[in-house]
């Protein structure tokens, strides 16, 4: 049987979507896979080309006898290129999409921005020939020209604009001295440094006894040859950071480099900060705010061996380096590491195949491990890690719980609790800093009570209905909904939105409405004297934003720092001894099964950031839900109480981790075959399901209709991941024999991170 290739020719231009097709020669048949490097003519004169294979098909795309054979596997071909397509050809078959989209997520593209250019001035004579020509010059008045050899004879290299401006001679005189080998301009790529204004700290820090345990472990596995994937779960305070530096300098000594990805930008600051004292300018930084240029720059220096360290978000994981030793995932329960655009991949999936392909080995650390890794490591898949301590042993901060409930029964309606308030007082005048953070992750609509706390929830898949308004209609003045529907996004079952709670008759049912601005106002107003900063998208959206407002905290410049879950991530604010968190249980009525997660992690990670210096700490926790065990594990600090009540509940609903799920998305933008597409597929689904599929839907998305775009969904469950993957392969082909189906948009998201 005939083989062909899909080979692409220049692997950093922008249109890496134009492949060319080649026949595989028997011989080479075992050589190629996605990812070899080979050698092909190209061109009407059969040029031989460098090029990567991208895809292997046993179907051409145009008529064979005009494709031509490729000639030969590159001896070199395991390069840092031949990695990164493979690890793209994995993605595309565990993720869905295209190769061309997962193509584009890992090679660092060359975007048209203009290089920075670094010339350089260099005499290239002996110093008597240029003292000769130096007196020829002046005795001819060349005034210019004797100028710049009087100074090359001082400083035999200057930069090109020294020379331009400084010395004031112009780029006709320069190439004049270059046409008779006097002089020579050297030109070199000046690669843009985004963090070359950091000015690091000296870091020198001995570890505790957990700290070096942990390491000792990592390094006699690294002697045995081990390499499996760590999940380090250390309460907050732990130490974690010097975890990582310690296990990056065994790397970088080794001749190896690593990656650090973490999950916000609003860390970069404080953590280049510490690596960068650590490591010097070995050090770089990716994210979004960077330009294209920076970005790539930054990519460049990685592959040219400038830098060892790269630390970043997800994106960052993809950075080219020659010999990659290590991977660390900070924070790995994050819902950031888990792509939206296609291929809608997870970082700690894709890391831990990158590892494998590069020898290299990855660490994924947490206060609040992922459902997901926790199951894993349980289960013998991931090797568990754990430092129990703050460092130093500072206590866990006092942790206190408010029903809000209560608080409306006494006749207090602000959103500050009375002891809030008190504790509030107590701190400003010690002149100790207070953190406010407002949970409104996952804020989609959901209706609740504020007398009993009751919310409605779907009958059958145990998340919260969401509100959908008819027409215009908007909450009256006491915030009751206006005519609307609650609709559930899994399975799709509706009912009325009621004005009454059917638990205890209230009109107080409703959703919350109060924002970061809105709680600055009332914050000034309760506390007038009081230094406030708010930190939110609004104060965020320049460069140097999250910076700012962080340094600017750090450098105790503000008493109260206010903020949604990007102040909650990972900072180190010693002075901070007091953190409320307001309405806790926002996120734990989202529409979607990790919504207890959610919320058990953002309230410990919050909870986190009180007493992590000298000063002892204490939380308050407003809930209008007091009992429940998310709550309740959040404050005492106590995940394995926590990881036991969920893992239940997963077990079952045959939710992730203990099943797994795809969800797939039809979109279209005639109503009628989008909803056609997605009931064509869930009755051929039903016809050839495996054993053990469960099926959801088809059903409207969360947004049925984004853009005049229609959306329908199907989520299917089972225990095997393979047998999804495989699955998604079937649906793929089931698509491409439907003729209408070229009108329609479908695509996978394996275990989502949210729903749709």
């Amino acid at each position: 049987m005939t083989c062909f290739a899909n080979v692409i020719i220049d692997i950093s231009h922008e249109k890496l979507d134009h492949t060319f097709q080649y026949i595989i020669p028997p011989k080479l048949l075992s050589e190629i896979y996605p990812g070899v490097s080979v050698q092909v003519p190209f061109g009407k004169g059969n040029r031989m080309l460098r090029g990567f294979v991208v895809e292997v098909t046993e179907k051409p795309a145009y008529n064979p006898e005009k494709l031509k054979e490729i000639d030969s596997v590159t001896a070199d071909s395991v390069t840092i290129e031949a990695q990164l397509i493979a690890l793209a050809a994995w993605m595309r078959k565990n993720y869905g999409g295209t190769m061309n989209q997962a193509l584009k997520t890992v090679i660092p593209i060359k975007r048209r921005t203009k290089a920075k250019e670094k010339r350089t001035v260099c005499l290239c004579v002996d110093a008597q020939e240029a003292k000769r020509q130096l007196e020829v010059f002046t005795q001819k008045h060349h005034t210019a020209r004797a100028r710049l050899l009087q100074e090359l004879l001082l400083h035999p290299e200057l930069s090109y604009e020294v020379v331009t401006q400084k010395l004031n001679v112009a780029a006709g005189v320069i190439r004049a001295l270059e046409e008779r080998q006097i002089v020579r301009v050297v030109h070199d790529v000046d690669y843009r440094n985004p963090i070359a204004h950091v000015k690091g700290k000296e870091y020198e820090i001995v570890l505790n006894e957990e700290q070096q345990n942990t390491v000792d472990t990592v390094r006699a596995d690294l002697r045995k040859g081990l390499r499996p994937v760590y999940l380090l779960h250390g309460v907050t305070g732990s130490g974690k950071t010097e975890v990582y530096m310690e296990l990056i300098a065994d790397a970088v000594a080794a001749g190896r480099q690593a990656i650090m990805l973490i999950p916000e930008i609003a860390l970069t600051y404080q953590t280049v900060m510490r690596f960068y004292g650590r490591f010097g300018s070995r050090v770089s930084i990716m994210n979004s705010r960077l330009s294209a240029g920076e970005r790539y720059d930054q990519f460049q220096r990685a592959k040219n061996g400038e830098i060892d360290i790269m630390i970043g978000p997800r994106s960052a994981l993809f950075t080219p380096f020659p010999a990659l030793g290590l991977i660390i995932i900070d924070e790995e329960h994050e819902g950031s590491y888990k792509s939206e655009p296609l291929p809608k991949y997870h970082a700690r999936e894709t890391a831990a195949a990158r590892a494998r392909l590069s020898g290299a080995y990855v660490v994924l650390g947490s206060a609040t491990p992922s459902v997901d890794s926790y199951y894993k490591a349980k289960n013998g898949v991931y090797r568990l890690l754990e430092m129990k301590r703050r460092v130093k042993r500072q206590p866990l901060p006092a942790c206190y719980v408010v029903d809000l409930r209560e608080e409306l029964k006494k006749g207090n309606r602000s959103v500050l609790s009375l002891r809030l308030q008190k504790l509030m007082e107590e701190r400003l005048a010690k002149k100790q800093q207070i953190l406010l953070f407002l949970n409104r992750r996952g804020l989609s609509g959901f209706v609740s009570c504020r007398v009993c706390g009751h919310v409605i929830k779907c009958p059958h898949c145990d998340v919260s209905l969401s509100l959908h308004r008819q027409g215009k209609a908007e909450p009256d003045a006491d915030g009751i909904p206006g005519q609307g529907r609650l609709k559930c996004h899994y399975c799709g079952y509706e009912e009325p939105a009621p004005r009454e709670c059917p638990v205890c008759g209230s009109g107080y049912i409703s959703g919350f409405k109060a924002g970061t601005q809105r709680m600055e106002e009332i914050v000034k107003k309760r506390f007038p004297a009081a230094r406030v900063l708010r930190m939110d998208l609004d104060t965020t959206r320049s460069k140097d934003g999250y910076e700012k407002i962080l340094s600017a905290f750090a450098n105790q410049e503000a008493d109260i720092l206010i903020g949604t879950q990007m102040i909650v991530k990972g900072h180190d604010f010693p002075n901070v001894t007091l953190v409320g968190i307001l309405a806790a249980d926002l996120s734990m009525y989202a529409a979607d099964y990790r919504a207890a997660e959610r919320t058990f992690q953002l309230l410990t990670q919050a909870a986190g950031r009180a007493g992590r210096g000298d000063l002892p700490g204490e939380v308050v926790i407003q809930t209008y839900n007091p009992d429940h065990y998310s709550i309740q594990a959040a404050k005492e600090q106590d995940y394995a109480s926590f990881y036991r009540e969920e893992i239940a509940v997963r077990q079952l609903l045959s939710y992730p981790p203990v099943s797994h799920m795809v969800l797939v998305l039809f979109t279209a933008r005639q109503e009628q075959l989008v909803k056609q597409a997605a009931a064509d597929l869930a009755r051929w689904l039903k016809e050839r399901a495996p054993a053990g599929l469960r099926m959801i839907g088809p059903s409207g998305a969360l947004v049925a209709r984004v853009n005049d775009v229609y959306r329908e969904v199907i989520y299917l469950k089972h225990r095997d991941y393979s047998r999804l993957v495989g699955l998604k392969d079937e649906m793929e082909q089931f698509a491409r024999e439907h003729f209408y189906y070229r009108k329609i948009n479908m695509t996978f998201d394996f275990d989502p991170m949210n729903g749709m």
